[in-house]
């Protein structure tokens, strides 16, 4: 058997006993490592499902918290993503992020500035508008509904039900 032969008879052996290398996957900005097992069958016949983990570079595995990894390879280790995430994708991500917290900045210092010229009297609060019923009551917007029956042309809306008035009568 020529050298190569039995590097090959070695490898086979090797995946047969202890099943696939890991495969590296990528690395994210921090420096971690990501790595897949892919699924594979045991000697045994047992068939192992892919797996998925990362080496981190500054954490120990226990000291590990939600939020330290960028949240495309979470979502990749985690398998909710069949692809591990591009360079490209988590840089538009993070420009995206760093948009929305600037328009959420500016949001909040619009109302603390706006409460503030309430307070100094600079700009008169909003009138609040008190709505009675539904929209699509026949009577919104006017008095409560009427006993007496409502006619048009087109339509007839019979008066609401209202209860007796009794009177106690004492002997």
């Amino acid at each position: 058997m020529s050298g190569g032969g039995v590097w090959r008879l070695l490898r086979a052996l090797r995946m047969r006993l202890l099943g696939p290398e890991k495969q590296h996957v990528g690395v994210d900005h921090l420096g971690n490592q990501y790595f897949r097992i892919p699924k594979h069958q045991t000697w045994a016949g047992q068939i192992i499902a892919e797996r998925r983990f990362m080496e981190a570079v500054d954490i120990k595995e226990y000291e590990y918290e939600v939020g330290d990894i960028p949240a495309e390879w979470e979502a990749w280790i985690r398998k909710r993503r069949k692809d591990p995430p591009t360079v490209e994708e988590i840089l538009k991500n993070e420009n995206y992020k760093e948009e929305m917290k600037q328009k959420i900045k500016e949001f909040y210092e619009d109302r603390l500035l706006q409460a503030k010229h309430y307070e100094e009297g600079l700009v008169a609060e909003p009138v609040q508008t008190q709505i009675k019923g539904h929209a699509a009551a026949h009577h919104y917007g006017k008095d409560e509904p009427s006993e007496d029956p409502v006619s048009t042309s087109n339509t007839f809306q019979p008066g609401s039900w209202m209860p007796p008035q009794t009177h106690d009568h004492k002997k």
